[in-house]
């Protein structure tokens, strides 16, 4: 089975439980209606589902190739970027003023999820292009937007992040790559870039490199890092290209999947365009020395977008587990009432599994696309807009490390739903694995991710912020308990149960940051992270199977939370007691 892309689904999440339909009735965003709304997602979903899906198979088989300093993607998939620029997609979210449609990020991240389960691979490229969008928005000169923004916006060319050094991964201050000013108000970029995703490629005449670097006087560490735009041709006063500038492709990787995705290694400012002044022609964006801050707009945006990926992941597996799951025979089931074997997903096993890969999706798919939602309204402006700020910085970190780790393990339980077919690359099970396996290390690491939450994030407005989250979450127990509705068992107790477990994580560590104990802090921040998510998931499946009488939907509620959403006690445990015993063990890891 190819992947057929949720819209109803979709639809149902984002206008039920992550607040579309309510921030529409209320007037937060402008003029758009649920039937434009649903217009576009089912215009995505076919787009995904008949154009997509079909060169998936083939991008991950055939890869991305490089010779001499160019890349050619997988058969069909320059055209099929074509047609995807032309329906409008790259500029779904962008700004009006440079030819955008200024719809809600909601919008650009349900369509994203679904260019992402067609194909991770293709659906990453374009991603990027939207993060440089909004770092170029917010932080460049009038010249470099009137110069770029246009192009950018409408997909005509893409744009990349280039971070990562082979020395300097997650830890920037390490930085090596280097700016000069040329006396012109430009400067020359030098330096190697590693992994830079679609660095090179065959899709659009021009790149627009967004590149990290440090000037001569520059402050030591991430205090003197800035942030330039360098183009792979420059371009002229009337907008046309110009010169090849010193920004070259060295090589692409050899990866374990988004095979058709080329990762590159970028060499700025080697001499490869002679008869000319050293370096790559770069544009400051920002501030000098204020990069960083700068790059952090499309690394926010970008996180987003990477959780996506992991619900995107999810969906594809889930799908096609459920399918195989229906077709493979194997042994006697209980309540099968057909001739001969039974399909396998009348066994309780493989239906436990089937079931715990849709409600993690679920899960995963609610955080994300409320994290987009309070994006919206905080820019949508008004009195609340810090509110929603402040939300946005709680959901990020979660959205992106708990959404990847889900594509992650529903992948592999959609593997073992194959059994040894799952292992073998024709059934196209163990792609999804390959492919989401990226997603929690780029973007910031999930465990950089769950550091940030309890670090950054829990601390906003003195740790009032995240309390009234929690405390939002409890109304949907109490609607739950005043629903009476046949079905949902001791869905109400668990949930509530959770969401105790998470006050309690929380004021812990709120108390450990405030009394200075960061080693107990920092040791309970991945597994809180998870249980966070967990206990937020256990809400919106609620929220989800009260917005409508829908048997399915009450069905999962329950399923989560009298299977699942138990292990928020033992992440609990380890947030609270786990301190110690990690440190004391960690003597054993130093090897110098």
């Amino acid at each position: 089975m190819t992947y057929r892309a949720p819209v109803e689904e979709i639809a149902f999440t984002l206008k039920n439980v992550a607040g579309l339909d309510a921030a529409m009735h209320d007037g937060r965003l402008g003029h758009l209606s649920g039937d434009l709304v649903d217009a576009i997602i089912e215009e995505a979903g076919r787009f995904a589902t008949d154009e997509v899906a079909p060169l998936a198979v083939n991008g991950d088989r055939q890869g991305a190739v490089y010779k001499d300093g160019a890349v050619k993607t997988p058969d069909g998939w320059r055209d099929l970027y074509a047609r995807w620029r032309e329906g409008g997609w790259n500029a779904l979210s962008g700004p009006e003023e440079f030819g955008g449609q200024g719809l809600p990020t909601m919008l650009a991240v349900a369509a994203t999820e679904m260019w992402n389960s067609a194909s991770m691979a293709f659906g990453l490229g374009p991603m990027l292009t939207m993060g440089a969008v909004e770092a170029i928005e917010k932080h460049a000169s009038d010249d470099l937007k009137q110069k770029f923004l246009e192009k950018l916006v409408s997909g005509e060319w893409m744009g990349t992040m280039n971070l990562t050094e082979p020395q300097a991964g997650s830890d920037l201050n390490a930085l090596r790559s280097r700016a000069e000013r040329a006396g012109d108000g430009t400067y020359r970029i030098f330096g190697q870039k590693i992994f830079i995703t679609y660095g090179e490629h065959d899709f659009t005449e021009n790149i627009a490199h967004l590149v990290l670097a440090r000037l001569p006087d520059a402050p030591a560490g991430t205090r003197g890092i800035s942030l330039f735009l360098v183009p792979k041709f420059l371009v002229n006063e009337d907008g046309s290209l110009g010169a090849r500038n010193d920004a070259f492709c060295s090589s692409i990787e050899h990866k374990l999947g988004i095979h058709g995705s080329p990762t590159c290694t970028m060499i700025f400012g080697d001499g490869f365009v002679k008869d000319r002044e050293p370096g790559a022609v770069g544009y400051l964006i920002g501030e000098e020395n204020r990069g960083l801050a700068c790059m952090f707009t499309m690394m926010n945006n970008a996180r987003l977008m990477v959780g996506m990926q992991g619900v995107a992941v999810a969906e594809a597996a889930f799908q096609k587990a459920i399918s195989y799951a229906n077709e493979r025979r194997q042994g006697k089931a209980a309540g099968y009432k057909g001739e001969g074997m039974a399909p396998i997903a009348y066994h309780p096993d493989v239906q436990r599994n089937l079931l715990t890969m849709q409600v993690l999706t679920r899960v995963a798919r609610s955080i994300s696309y409320c994290c987009a939602h309070a994006a919206d309204l905080s820019r949508a402006g008004g009195d609340d807009a810090g509110h929603w700020q402040e939300r946005v910085n709680l959901l990020t970190p979660v959205a992106k490390a708990f959404s990847t780790d889900v594509g992650v393990d529903v992948a592999s339980i959609g593997v073992q739903i194959h059994g040894g077919m799952g292992f073998i690359e024709e059934t196209g099970a163990a792609a999804f694995y390959r492919d989401a396996r990226i997603a929690p290390i780029y973007e910031g690491t999930n465990g950089i991710q769950a550091i940030d939450l309890v670090n950054r994030k829990l601390p906003q407005s003195g740790g009032a912020h995240v309390r009234g989250y929690i405390d939002e979450l409890r109304v949907e127990v109490s609607r739950l308990r005043d629903s009476n509705r046949d079905g949902f068992g001791a869905s109400a107790d668990f949930i509530e149960n959770a969401l105790n477990d998470l006050q309690e994580a929380t004021d812990f560590l709120l108390a450990a940051q405030k009394d200075g104990r960061m080693d107990d802090a920092l040791s309970g921040a991945t597994p809180y992270l998870r249980l966070f998510a967990l206990a937020a998931g256990g809400a919106y499946l609620a929220r989800a199977a009260l917005a409508n009488d829908n048997v399915a939907r009450t069905a999962l509620c329950r399923f989560f939370a009298e299977n699942l959403i138990g292990e928020t006690g033992a992440l609990k445990s380890r947030v609270l007691l786990g301190s110690a015993s990690l440190q004391a063990a960690a003597s054993t890891l130093i090897s110098a």
